[in-house]
């Protein structure tokens, strides 16, 4: 699960770096830089806070799995095996 999570979300990364008006938004809201795209993205951290980006609008992931022929549903499943994915439980 973990190499799904890990290869969706560098897929997500690359197409995240080629949209010219949602990269400076990334970048803004996670006050990364362009270094830090290169130098982290190997780091399963960063790469869950790409997914977590992506998550917040669902444009956005239609869009991103449209490119990359995945599901809908794929982003969720890659972030559900990245740190910090497991579903939360309020109880």
């Amino acid at each position: 699960m973990q190499d799904f999570a890990e290869t969706v979300a560098l897929e997500a990364l690359a197409w995240l770096v080629g949209d010219d008006d949602l990269l400076p938004v990334f970048l803004g809201a996670t006050g990364a830089s362009a270094e830090d795209l290169r130098s982290r993205a190997s780091e399963t951290d960063f790469l869950a806070s790409v997914l977590d980006f992506i998550l917040l609008d669902d444009a956005w992931v239609m869009r991103f799995c449209e490119s990359a022929g995945l599901p809908g549903e794929a982003v969720l499943r890659a972030r559900a095996g990245l740190p910090g994915g497991a579903d939360p439980h309020w109880t």
